[in-house]
C-alpha cells in the first residue's frame, strides 16, 4: 500500500500540480522560489497539530475569488452558488492496495466504488468555508467603491477566515468522481501519517540554548516508548527508565530530607510556625520528561574520561544524528499508534545541509538501509510503509537519484499564467521518448560532474576546456555592455562541457527542463579528400573552403533527423543563417561567424576566432588574408595556457562576435510577472515583505 500520486490547490505557488511519488524516495529539486518548501507547508498545516491556513496562504490567483464571491452575493446570487465561487485549499491523495489483501485496514473507509477491479483509493482533504459562515465572511462595513476597499475587505477575511473555513475529509470514487462520501478527520490520520525534517535544524551553537538539540529528541522517544499502544519492549523500558528516576526520588527523600531541612530559613524567630500552624518539609520530585528535556545531553566518548560536548562536534555529523534520531522518533511513533496507518510519508528538506559530498551523495542509498534496520527491530510485525520526498538543493543528492525518481518544479511562465505559479516537470513522464543510452549518457554525465542544472537559472554549453576556463571572463565583458539589471552576474549561469560530438544529446533535456542555455560550438569546416586507397576522408580546412561541418551540435540543430545520410550544410550557408534560426525555444547556438558584416574572414574555432577578434594582440597583418594567418596562428596556440592567459592577465580585449551575440541573448530578461500586488495591509508596514509566500 502506498501513495501513487499527490495533488495540491490553491496553495501558495502550488496553485494546481501533480506530484507522481515512487515506491521509496522521491527527490524534488528546482531554483529557488520554486515553491519545493510550500510542498512541505501544505502538509503541515493539514496535519493533526498543524500551523492555521492564513489568507496568504492561498493561491495569489484564487485570492481575487473573495472579491468575486461577496460581488456575487451582493447581487443576490443563491448562497451555495456563492459557496463554491469562494476559494479552497486543497490535497487529493491516490493510494494503491493490494486487491487480493484480506484485510486493508483504515483504507477500507475510502472504498467506495463497485469496480472489483479497482486497487486505487481517493482521499480528498479540503480546506473550505461552511454555508453557515458564508455571511459573517462576506459582509463587512466597507464601501466598494472606495479605492482602499479591497484591502479593507481583505482585512475582514484574515479576520474571519479561520472561523468560517474548516478542514474537510472525503472519499472519492477513483471510477466516478462525481460520487463523494464525507469522513471524519480522524480517518485521516488513520489512513496516512506524515512527518518533517525541516531545513531549519538549529544545530548551531552560537547560542547555548540550541547546542543540545540532539539530546532532547531522547524526550520525544521516552514519550512514545511509554504510550499504551506501544510495543512491549519499548514499553519496558520506559518502565525501566521511570523506576531509576523514582528510586533516586526515594534516595534524595530519605538521606538527604534532614539536611534540606536546614537550608530553610529560621522562620520560628518570626514566630512561624505558630501553636496552629503545619511544619514546613521539603520533597524533591524529579520529573523523567524534565530530565530528559533539560538535563540529558548527548556526548561524545573520549579515552581519557573527558567526554565532549555535543556542540564541540562537527555540524555535518550533528545533522547526521539528528535526521537518524528524528527517523527513530517517526519509525517508533509509527509502530505504537493503535491503528497503524496504511502508509507512512516523510518530508526531508534538505539533507545536505553541513554534509560533505560524499556523504551527500550516498544519503539516499543509506536512507533506505536504515529503513530496513529499522523494521528489523520489529521481526513479528511488517516493515515500515514508508515513503520519502526529500527536497534538495544538491546536485550531489539530486544526481544520485535515477532520472525516474526527481521531480523539477519550475515557476510558471508569467506570460501565460494570470500569475507566478509553479509546474512540475515529471522525468519518468517527460524524458520517456529519449533513448535509453542517452538517458544512461545524461544521467552518468551529471552524476559525474557534479552538474547543477536542476537548480541553474540559465546555462552555457561550452566545447572544450578553453571556453569553460574564459566563460566567468566571457560573461564580465559582455556585462559591461548591459543594464546593471540584466548582467549576467546577477544571475545563477552554470556552465557545462560536454564537447561538439555530445551537445546535441542535451537538447531534449534542455527542452524540458525550459532552462535558457546557450550552446557555444565550433563550426567546425572540413572538406573531402582522397586516400592513397581512393577513399574519401574529411580534413580540417578554412571555413570559405569548408564542404560540411563535423560538428554535432551544428548538424542535430539544423536538421532534427540528422543521421549518416542527411543532407550536408555548407559553412559559408551556416555564417549565412539568420538569427531566428539559431533559437529553438529554450537554446540558441553560437559558433563562428565574420567580426563584421563587412568581413569575409571567418574563424573554424575558438582560438582562431579570438584572433580575429583582438588582431593587434597577435600581431596580425592588415592585408593578408586574415582567416588563414589566424588558423596558422591558432595551431601554434597551446589551449590551456591562452585560456588562462587570456582570462586573467589580458585585461584589454574582447569577445568574439559570436559570443557577443550570444552572451547578450542569454542575458535579455524573462517577461516580467504579472503576479498582483498583495493588497492586504498590515498594521506595521514593515511586515509587508512577508505577506509573500
Amino acid at each position: 500500500m502506498r501513495v501513487k500520486k499527490v495533488r495540491v490547490q490553491g496553495f501558495r505557488l502550488l496553485r494546481d500540480i501533480e506530484l507522481i511519488l515512487e515506491d521509496t524516495a522521491t527527490v524534488v529539486v528546482g531554483r529557488n522560489n520554486s515553491g519545493k518548501t510550500s510542498l512541505t507547508d501544505v502538509f503541515r498545516c493539514f496535519g493533526a497539530s498543524g500551523t492555521p491556513f492564513r489568507l496568504q496562504d492561498f493561491s495569489a490567483a484564487e485570492r481575487s475569488k473573495f472579491l468575486a464571491a461577496r460581488d456575487a452575493k451582493a447581487t443576490g446570487v443563491a448562497p451555495h452558488i456563492v459557496l463554491e465561487m469562494l476559494p479552497k485549499i486543497a490535497i487529493t491523495l491516490t493510494l494503491a492496495y493490494d486487491k487480493a489483501a484480506s484485510d486493508i485496514g483504515p483504507m477500507s473507509a475510502y472504498v467506495i466504488d463497485l469496480d472489483a477491479d479497482s486497487d486505487t483509493v481517493i482521499a480528498h482533504i479540503v480546506y473550505a468555508p461552511r454555508l453557515a459562515g458564508l455571511s459573517a465572511l462576506l459582509e463587512c462595513d466597507v464601501n466598494s467603491t472606495t479605492p482602499d476597499s479591497a484591502a479593507e475587505f481583505f482585512r475582514h477575511i484574515k479576520q474571519t477566515l479561520g472561523s468560517v473555513y474548516d478542514t474537510e475529509v472525503w472519499a472519492i470514487d477513483p471510477t466516478a468522481d462525481e460520487n463523494r462520501r464525507l469522513l471524519d478527520v480522524k480517518h485521516l490520520h488513520s489512513l496516512i501519517k506524515w512527518d518533517l525534517v525541516r531545513a531549519q535544524r538549529t544545530l548551531d551553537h552560537s547560542r547555548h540554548a540550541d547546542a543540545d538539540v540532539i539530546g532532547k529528541l531522547l524526550n520525544d522517544l521516552y514519550k512514545t516508548a511509554k504510550a499504551p499502544t506501544a510495543t512491549a519492549a519499548d514499553q519496558a523500558l520506559a518502565a525501566q527508565l521511570k523506576l531509576s528516576v523514582e528510586e533516586i526520588e526515594r534516595k534524595v527523600q530519605n538521606e538527604f530530607g534532614d539536611v534540606l531541612t536546614e537550608l530553610l530559613p529560621a522562620m520560628d524567630v518570626l514566630g512561624f510556625p505558630g501553636q496552629n500552624d503545619s511544619k514546613l518539609k521539603p520533597e524533591t520530585v524529579l520529573n523523567v520528561e524534565a530530565l530528559l528535556n533539560d538535563h540529558t545531553k548527548i556526548v561524545y566518548a573520549s579515552n581519557d574520561g573527558v567526554h565532549l560536548p555535543e556542540g564541540y562536534n562537527g555540524l555535518g555529523t550533528r545533522n547526521l544524528i539528528y535526521m537518524l534520531l528524528q527517523l527513530q522518533t517517526f519509525h517508533k511513533e509509527y509502530r505504537a499508534l493503535e491503528t497503524q496507518p496504511n502508509t507512512h510519508l516523510i518530508f526531508i528538506e534538505e539533507p545536505e545541509a553541513h554534509l560533505h559530498p560524499q556523504m551527500q551523495e550516498v544519503f539516499i542509498a543509506q536512507l533506505n538501509q536504515a529503513v530496513a534496520k529499522l523494521s528489523e527491530g520489529y521481526p513479528d510485525d511488517p516493515a515500515w510503509r514508508v515513503q520519502f520526498i526529500i527536497t534538495t538543493h544538491s546536485p550531489h543528492v539530486a544526481n544520485a537519484a535515477t532520472f525516474e525518481a526527481v521531480r523539477y518544479f519550475l515557476n510558471d511562465d508569467p506570460a501565460i499564467a494570470s500569475a507566478r505559479q509553479t509546474k512540475i516537470k515529471d522525468f519518468k513522464k517527460g524524458l520517456a521518448t529519449i533513448p535509453e543510452a542517452d538517458r544512461d549518457f545524461l544521467h552518468q554525465y551529471m552524476t559525474l560532474t557534479k552538474c547543477d542544472l536542476y537548480f541553474a537559472d540559465k546555462a552555457i554549453m561550452v566545447e572544450g576546456t578553453t571556453e569553460r576556463i574564459l566563460v566567468p571572463r566571457l560573461c564580465a565583458l559582455a556585462d559591461k555592455n548591459l543594464k546593471p539589471e540584466h548582467r549576467l552576474e546577477r544571475q545563477y549561469v552554470t556552465t557545462l562541457e560536454v564537447g561538439g560530438a555530445y551537445a546535441h544529446l542535451f537538447y531534449p533535456l534542455i527542452d524540458f527542463l525550459e532552462l535558457k542555455t546557450l550552446v557555444i560550438t565550433d563550426i567546425d569546416s572540413v572538406h573531402a579528400t582522397k586516400t592513397d586507397k581512393g577513399h574519401v576522408k574529411y580534413k580540417k580546412c578554412l571555413v570559405v573552403d569548408g564542404e560540411r561541418t563535423s560538428n554535432s551540435a551544428i548538424r542535430h540543430w539544423f536538421d532534427k533527423t540528422a543521421g549518416k545520410d542527411f543532407p550536408q550544410i555548407k559553412p559559408l550557408d551556416l555564417i549565412a543563417k539568420p538569427d531566428a534560426e539559431k533559437i529553438s525555444r529554450y537554446r540558441r547556438i553560437a559558433f563562428q561567424i565574420p567580426e563584421s558584416s563587412s568581413e569575409d574572414a571567418c574563424a573554424r574555432s575558438f582560438e582562431d576566432a579570438l584572433i580575429l577578434a583582438n588582431p593587434s594582440h597577435f600581431h596580425l597583418p592588415e592585408d593578408s588574408n586574415k582567416a588563414l594567418k589566424a588558423w596558422e596562428l591558432a595551431k601554434g596556440m597551446e589551449k590551456a595556457a591562452t585560456a588562462l592567459q587570456f582570462a586573467i592577465r589580458e585585461k584589454d580585449w574582447i569577445a568574439p562576435r559570436y559570443i557577443r551575440e550570444g552572451l547578450a541573448w542569454l542575458a535579455e530578461p524573462p517577461p516580467p510577472p504579472t503576479e498582483p500586488p498583495l493588497v492586504v495591509p498590515e498594521e506595521n508596514a514593515s511586515k509587508a515583505s512577508g505577506l509573500t509566500s
